[in-house]
């Protein structure tokens, strides 16, 4: 989104300043931390905890950044909260909530009026493809294994199988270095 957007402007080192912004699925803080720097009030979320300890020690080594606000919870628990921002940001996260159409509109109680949202995910293009499956994947071996999961109705049990059309699971490791 365009500092423009919110009336400000764009050539001052602190153009988000007055703004909070929250970031759905922080992860370890990439885009809470500029937004910050950026003048923003910024609340970062993520469901996964390891997430936000690591966001937080991250956050902690800038002043400026050690402001922001993170928290182990959802865009749901937020607007229950009845929370409110100029922009709510979720960035790589739709792809991976059970009903996508809920999270948006979650997404869209959490804007204030007049406020901005802003989604990314993977496209569904062959480009898309070729860099992040088969280069992630096959190239890179940054997911080493990768089975289906199927469900047998009649004996109510799951498997894996070769077939990874409908679900899949995976796994992987850390290197250390």
């Amino acid at each position: 989104m365009h500092v423009t957007f919110f009336r400000k402007d764009p050539h001052c080192t602190r153009p988000f300043e007055g703004l909070k912004f929250v970031d759905v699925g922080c992860g370890g803080g990439n885009l809470s931390e500029p937004l910050a720097r950026m003048g923003a009030t910024v609340t970062g979320i993520d469901a996964v905890e390891k997430n936000i300890k690591i966001a937080h020690l991250h956050a902690e080594l800038d002043p400026i950044t050690s402001s922001i606000g993170y928290c182990c919870t959802t865009a749901e628990k937020l607007v229950e909260e009845q929370r409110k921002f100029d922009a709510v940001i979720a960035l790589e996260v739709i792809e991976h909530v059970a009903d996508p159409a809920e999270f948006c509109k979650s997404l869209s109680a959490l804007t204030d009026s007049g406020g901005a949202i802003l989604i990314s995910t993977i496209n569904r293009s062959m480009r898309a493809y070729a860099t992040a499956i088969i280069m992630a994947e096959y190239v890179l071996h940054w997911v080493q294994e990768m089975a289906g999961f199927v469900y047998n109705p009649l004996t109510g049990r799951w498997s894996l199988s070769d077939d990874i059309g409908v679900n899949f699971i995976t796994y992987g490791t850390k290197n250390n270095e």
